[in-house]
């Protein structure tokens, strides 16, 4: 049950002392340093970041996650029938956030858009292992986009920040993202992952176990106080997730 996590339970003051920077330590050894570029902030003050961190052990999905796809997905196609994408909970939000940093979001969508997209049209929802697919699953219940990473193929501290010219990388299923202008999640070895599609050198396989996931947010704190909860929930009882720690890093004002 999410009231009986023996970390961070007061949200509010969680919030409060999560302002731009945070460091996570936790009991199993995990460790990681998040914060937000000033520059990112300059142009996009609303910007936030949900973080979990946990240890699980990706598997192929099983009925509980289908089951799960298989009640989201037909209310959801009706509902993306009859409202545009731009008014989806967090999705406008985001395609401004990337206007601000100089990003053009028509071309480079948010994956919730991309995910959106595909259910609007038919298409089958790809599944990946546990933990994929429960990011998947939170990303279309709630309209953020998220990323999950192999923490053991993170190195040092991670920034929000916009990609500078002439960054890129390959692209899960994609050749190269130009991330010039995205805001991106970057290491000490570089950029790591975006809204728009995570790198490969941090994307979780069956191998992975120390885990973090990114929730990107251009909306209010309130919109993803709320997902983050729906994501602890989601990561224990999907995914397997123990050892679970999350909290935002937002703006000190």
């Amino acid at each position: 049950e999410f009231n009986s996590l023996h970390l961070h339970q007061n949200f509010s003051r969680l919030c409060k002392q999560a302002a731009f920077f945070i460091s996570v330590f936790g009991e199993h050894g995990m460790k990681t340093e998040i914060r937000i570029d000033d520059d990112v902030f300059s142009r996009c003050p609303e910007c936030r970041l949900g973080w979990l961190t946990y240890q699980a052990e990706p598997r192929p999905s099983g009925q509980d996650i289908a089951a799960c796809f298989d009640a989201l997905v037909p209310e959801l196609k009706l509902r993306l029938e009859s409202t545009a994408l731009a008014d989806m909970p967090n999705l406008g939000e985001s395609r401004r956030g990337y206007r601000a940093c100089g990003k053009d979001p028509g071309r480079w969508r948010v994956s919730s858009e991309a995910l959106y997209r595909r259910v609007r049209q038919g298409k089958d929802l790809y599944r990946i292992n546990s933990v994929v697919d429960v990011n998947n699953i939170v990303s279309l219940e709630t309209g953020f986009s998220l990323g999950s990473y192999d923490m053991d193929h993170l190195q040092g501290a991670v920034v929000l920040r916009r990609g500078r010219p002439g960054e890129s990388y390959p692209g899960i299923g994609k050749d190269s993202v130009d991330l010039e202008n995205m805001p991106l999640l970057a290491d000490e070895a570089g950029p790591v992952g975006s809204p728009t599609s995570d790198s490969t050198r941090a994307m979780v396989t069956p191998e992975s176990r120390r885990l973090l996931t990114v929730i990107y947010s251009f909306s209010s704190r309130e919109a993803l106080e709320e997902a983050i909860r729906l994501a602890v929930s989601r990561f224990q009882t999907l995914a397997g997730a123990e050892g679970l720690e999350f909290g935002m890093v937002e703006r000190a004002f």
